[in-house]
């Protein structure tokens, strides 16, 4: 399965009865959105609905889709504390009957434990992380990490990430990594999803998704694609598109700031939680840059 990442987590899961995947995307604003809420924290989006907003990539992809004639819903968590975020992932568990989740990363801030020298944006990543953890029913929960070295534009230190990958390593958290290349149906699926919302939103390209499919395409080093990157230095390069595959638990046990976390109901409680964690660290592990 291949899942399209972004700035949000995204989480796909097979249905037991009909071997299906279902996108769901994490943290979207739901008040722009028109569509079935069947809980306060989620919502359903199809090709049917509508978005206030001017950028909507879950309605985009939902009428992806439905071109490929595989019309499915699209379900939308609410921008939540782990508490609502959980509670959305157990009425999707308790209404789809799902055996696997994967969540699928893109960039790799979701392997920081806290103590690195930044973070990225890990609210979101860490809400899905332990919402997907409080399902002990799901046995099968796997993440996958798409895009390596495009979270350094917000200070992430990829010598932190291998080394972190290394510890999982030594307890068997660490499953292995794979390369979607050009000649694969799955990634000229995703490589089509994302030239087709680019279309939709040409002033706001997903700079994650096409920094990811330049790669698979053959771009490489400080190419730019999207005037947003415009003032910044980019390094596409072959290791973006390569898959990171690592057990769920082996992650969430890893987070140093895990007990910080697990009650807070808001995002605003939930930053807050991390900041307070991060400002009580007597040091961050130091800066270190990949040895070339």
């Amino acid at each position: 399965m291949t899942s399209t990442p972004g700035s949000r987590s995204c989480i796909g899961w097979r249905r037991r009865e009909r071997g299906s995947i279902w996108p769901i995307f994490s943290f979207v604003e739901l008040g722009t959105y028109t569509g079935k809420a069947p809980i306060r924290e989620l919502l359903e989006v199809d090709a049917s609905s509508k978005c206030g907003s001017p950028y909507s990539p879950e309605l985009t992809l939902s009428r992806w889709l439905k071109v490929q004639g595989r019309a499915q819903p699209v379900y939308s968590i609410a921008r939540a504390g782990v508490r609502g975020v959980t509670r959305a992932y157990r009425w999707l568990y308790e209404e789809l009957g799902f055996d696997t989740v994967i969540l699928v990363d893109g960039g790799t801030d979701i392997l920081m434990r806290g103590d690195e020298p930044a973070l990225g944006t890990p609210q979101e990543d860490i809400a899905s992380l332990l919402a997907a953890e409080a399902l002990d029913e799901v046995t099968r929960k796997l993440v996958v990490c798409l895009g390596f070295g495009v979270d350094t534009f917000h200070g992430v230190s990829h010598a932190c990430v291998l080394e972190n990958i290394a510890d999982m390593v030594q307890d068997g958290g660490y499953l292995g990594a794979w390369s979607l290349t050009r000649e694969m149906m799955e990634a000229k699926f995703y490589c089509d999803a994302v030239e087709y919302a680019t279309s939709a939103y040409p002033r706001m390209p997903s700079i994650v998704n096409k920094s990811i499919t330049s790669s698979i395409l053959g771009w490489f080093g400080d190419r730019h694609f999207t005037d947003r990157t415009q003032g910044s230095k980019l390094f596409l390069n072959p290791l973006m598109a390569l898959y990171w595959a690592f057990r769920l638990e082996s992650i969430s046990s890893r987070l140093l700031y895990r007990d910080k976390v697990l009650e807070t109901e808001s995002y605003f409680e939930l930053d807050l939680a991390i900041d307070r964690f991060r400002d009580g660290l007597p040091q961050l592990r130091p800066w270190t840059s990949i040895p070339h």
